[in-house]
């Protein structure tokens, strides 16, 4: 055995067996009007029927409707990995006919899950925290229009500093190869002008191989992704089965990058940026948020103290005064300060016993 081999190079391995024993969470949310084949995509990217119970409402029923939020959980396994998804819908969202401030609510329950989980991280029993922040949003955008939309602009800008975006075209395939093209450009162009920050690809290592920077750059060009979904098996004539949607004029293979970018989503989404995702809502977005709630508990704190001290300038002819309530910081810092005292006049005495008793000896000598 080699005598210089310590045994940290199993370190990873000891990781990834960790986190294989606990499984991932992962909650992806989806916003877009209806009818761009949302329910029908998230279906078609985790293979799973999520949406089995759900009644499709005709065009009059949705009219009235209001927008709710519905989440969906279920546990995934594939090659002894279990993850916990969680898809968060919007239903409703740009279905009335005053769509002001519509994404409200959307806004209120990214906020709410930042909240439950600074509690809970805040909290004393840390060791079990369930992770419900959305750590990524698919916005839908139409097919039939020409770009961002003025509710599209509007609701990005709401969320963009609290969630990650990924811009994708939905039922993609109602367009041509040119089309396409023209639309993704148009899209990223509105993106810049209205100064609306997207989900952004972290850069290759020096050290990668060139395959998987190749695919990384393919990724990152196809943004917003133009996809179709399905879970249909079309069946051609020489006996080649795929997943896709049959017309009059042909076939659409969702897996096919030459028919859409659904394979590129899924492999962004699941393959290679799942972990990064994640990261950018823990370290930019949350801790955003959790800045913002930790100098308003200090704004608040440093006003009741101000409050206090004018109240107590006061005379008692003026406004006689009542006991107030000690906040837990308060107490705290005033029984470490009578600590600090206590202290203080111990370390005197001991001085000036030390004094005295040198004072004694040197009138013995």
């Amino acid at each position: 055995m080699d005598k210089e081999y310590v045994g940290f190079a199993t370190l990873p391995n000891q990781l990834h067996r960790k986190s294989v024993k606990k499984g991932f969470d992962f909650t992806l949310m989806v916003a877009g009007e209806s009818g761009l084949g949302k329910s029908t995509l998230i279906d078609s990217l985790f293979l799973t029927d999520l949406y089995k119970d759900r009644t499709l409402l005709d065009a009059q029923a949705r009219v009235p409707q209001t927008l709710a939020i519905e989440r969906r959980a279920v546990e995934l396994e594939e090659g002894g990995v279990r993850v916990k998804l969680t898809v968060v819908d919007t239903p409703g969202f740009g279905d009335a006919v005053d769509n002001a401030d519509c994404w409200g609510s959307i806004v209120d329950y990214i906020d709410q899950q930042f909240e439950q989980f600074f509690r809970d991280e805040s909290g004393l029993n840390r060791k079990n925290i369930t992770d419900g922040r959305v750590h990524c949003c698919l916005y839908f955008l139409s097919p039939f229009g020409h770009g961002l939309r003025p509710l599209d602009v509007a609701f990005l800008r709401a969320v963009q500093h609290k969630v990650n975006i990924v811009p994708v075209i939905g039922r993609a395939d109602v367009l041509t190869p040119r089309e396409v093209g023209i639309m993704k450009e148009k899209i990223r162009q509105q993106l810049e002008e209205n100064a609306i920050s997207i989900y952004q690809f972290p850069d290759c290592d020096s050290d990668e191989d060139e395959d998987f920077k190749a695919q990384d750059a393919e990724l990152k060009g196809s943004i917003p992704f133009a996809v179709v979904g399905s879970n249909d098996i079309v069946r051609e004539t020489k006996g080649k089965a795929f997943r896709g949607r049959t017309y009059p004029w042909g076939a659409v293979e969702v897996e096919n990058p030459a028919h859409c970018d659904f394979l590129r989503l899924r492999t962004m989404l699941v393959r290679t940026h799942m972990q990064d995702l994640k990261e950018v809502t823990q370290e930019m977005h949350y801790e955003n948020y959790r800045a913002r709630c930790i100098q308003s508990l200090t704004r608040v704190g440093a006003r009741d103290r101000s409050s206090r001290m004018k109240l107590s300038r006061q005379s008692a002819t003026e406004l006689p005064l009542l006991p107030l309530a000690e906040t837990d910081t308060e107490k705290l810092i005033r029984e470490k300060d009578e600590e600090l005292r206590r202290m203080q006049e111990m370390l005197q005495k001991m001085h000036d016993q030390i004094k005295q008793s040198q004072g004694e000896q040197s009138d013995t000598l």
